[in-house]
């Protein structure tokens, strides 16, 4: 079809489409507003008729009825409270017994219940379409009824006018569409041979004299036609900016052709394979010196793509990725995982440790609790089983809760709040609960220099640095020995110091006291009931205050913990 039929076929459209519209518009908000304006008319004649029938007994208020609706021409209807009918025009007073109870009609329901009510329906003691208005009246109700054909008859009048207006509409239309659609086909036609003949590598004459959005087109075809030199000289500058970016990225980009000759090599990648600047590099195959990587290179340069192939490169582990180009060749990308593949190592050490310190006291439990079941051992043979039983629970709760507070330190779920702490009263109360649980004669000093009775810190995490430092030097310090609490203001701002005369840390051990289940000495530190992880718990709530913390260690004569709080 022609772009002139096309375009004539769419006025018409529109034109028929919008007198369907009004039609159904005019029915539909016509009918709306004359049932409406009747509902209000019959409203005003049910009040007056109630007004009028006030104190009236039935045989009046019946004659007033047929009165009244001779002159109207509306069936009147009157009901008590329970909804019988006591008066209708159009029933005799006889038969009124026989009419159903109209308590239940929507109108009536509204009367009865003190409101005015309307339905529009068809009359089920008449059989004609109605429109019904009841308002009270003595309890029970006043209804009118009108017939509705005269509200068709005005909507069927409408509906022909509008169709009437429709096809006049549709015929000016037509005469009109067609001239515009001719007007305005012939230049589109004519600009459309114009830019095939460009596309042909012609240059065609175009007519520019057009107004409107004609010219505009005529115009920018032009405009089209003179500007592809200019288009060259952008593309050009768009493959600088992408050269640019490639070699902007942190990956390694490497790009080669159909015989794996590298023809494009950022600085990562030179970075990655120990090239310098300038320096040629070898051919694509030569790169690796893997023999998965070479194959994996010479899949790609016959049409494979490989995704994420793990590689070894001078020790550093690289995820090589590559995809064939359309023309010939191959792109790879090289992107170094070391350090998350050392991240994995240190998750996978954590859950074996994790496993490992859960292991031995779930064996103990379980062995214990297999022999309570299966004998009967003395009374106090079974109560050594239920105090080691209840020991080793209790270092799994102790690991458990330590590993809970460590995840929630870690994982950003703790906040410090701080404020004034006084460390003196803190440090004993502390103490008396280690005391307590290892049962030694231990003698216990606090000293703290005039300034340094009070810190500016989270009392809650100050409370666990010294339970867990102090639980670690009470149990490696050997009955008789001496733990001592010092504090003293420095630049920086308060210096806290827990030493004791225990057996000391060895130095090549010292470094790495701090890390996540990391013991000196294992076998002892289980046998004493440690989880491994106190010390990694004071690291982080020091320094997630703002402090820092290290350890001073002699062996055979004892180890400090050493602590700097930040000033307020």
């Amino acid at each position: 079809m022609s772009l002139t039929r096309r375009l004539l076929a769419s006025y018409l459209a529109i034109v028929v489409v919008t007198g369907a519209v009004l039609t159904v518009a005019s029915d539909v908000l016509l009918r709306r507003r004359l049932v409406d304006e009747a509902t209000a008319a019959l409203e005003r004649e049910a009040r007056y008729l109630a007004a009028m029938a006030a104190g009236r007994d039935a045989p009046a208020l019946d004659s007033l009825l047929r009165a009244v609706g001779t002159v109207t021409a509306r069936r009147l209807t009157v009901v008590d409270p329970q909804g019988r009918v006591v008066a209708d025009t159009d029933f005799p007073r006889d038969q009124l017994a026989t009419l159903e109870n109209h308590a239940a009609r929507p109108e009536f329901r509204e009367a009865l219940a003190g409101r005015t009510g309307h339905d529009l329906r068809r009359s089920a003691s008449t059989g004609r379409d109605e429109l019904k208005v009841a308002v009270p009246y003595g309890g029970g109700g006043v209804r009118v009824s009108a017939p509705i054909p005269q509200v068709d008859a005005l909507v069927h009048r409408a509906q022909g006018a509008v169709l009437a207006g429709a096809l006049v509409a549709l015929l000016a239309a037509g005469v009109l569409a067609f001239g515009f659609s001719v007007g305005v086909a012939r230049p589109l036609v004519r600009l459309r041979d114009a830019a095939q003949a460009i596309a042909r590598g012609e240059h065609p004459a175009v007519d520019l004299r057009g107004r409107h959005e004609v010219g505009d087109l005529a115009r920018s075809l032009r405009a089209v036609d003179e500007s592809l030199s200019g288009r060259l000289a952008d593309l050009e500058r768009e493959r600088s900016e992408t050269a640019a970016l490639i070699a902007a990225m942190v990956e390694g980009v490497i790009a080669c052709d159909a015989r794996g000759t590298v023809t494009t090599m950022n600085p990562a990648a030179r970075a990655l394979f120990g090239l310098t600047e300038g320096e040629a590099p070898p051919g694509a195959r030569e790169l690796f010196h893997q023999r998965p990587a070479r194959d994996a290179v010479e899949a790609v340069l016959a049409g494979d793509t490989i995704t994420a192939l793990e590689i070894d490169v001078s020790g550093r582990m690289i995820l090589l990725s590559g995809r064939p180009l359309a023309a010939g060749g191959a792109v790879f990308v090289a992107h170094e995982v070391t350090a998350l593949k050392r991240l994995e190592t240190v998750r996978r050490d954590f859950v074996a440790n994790v496993s490992h310190e859960l292991k031995t006291p779930l064996t103990v439990v379980r062995g214990y609790a297999e022999t309570l079941l299966k004998d009967d051992p003395p009374a106090d043979v079974r109560a050594g089983f239920l105090a080691a039983m209840l020991a080793n629970a209790q270092r799994m709760q102790r690991l458990i809760d330590d590993l809970l507070d460590l995840s929630r330190i870690e994982s950003g779920g703790w906040r410090p709040m701080p404020g004034p702490v006084a460390l003196d009263p803190l440090a004993r109360e502390v103490w008396a609960t280690v005391e307590a649980s290892v049962h030694k004669t231990l003698r216990f000093e606090v000293a703290l220099e005039p300034g340094a009775a009070e810190a500016w810190a989270d009392a809650e995490a100050v409370r666990q640095i010294l339970q867990n430092v102090l639980e670690n030097s009470a149990r490696h310090t050997p009955d008789g020995g001496r733990i001592d609490v010092r504090a003293a203001r420095v630049s920086s701002g308060l210096r806290v110091e827990i030493s004791d005369t225990g057996q000391g840390i060895p130095s090549e051990h010292l470094p790495r006291i701090f890390e996540r289940f990391y013991r000196a000495d294992p076998a002892r530190s289980r046998e004493q009931g440690g989880t491994g992880l106190g010390l990694a718990i004071v690291k982080h709530l020091v320094e997630g205050q703002g402090g820092r913390v290290e350890a001073e260690s002699t062996l055979g004569a004892g180890t400090t913990i050493r602590m700097v709080l930040p000033a307020p």
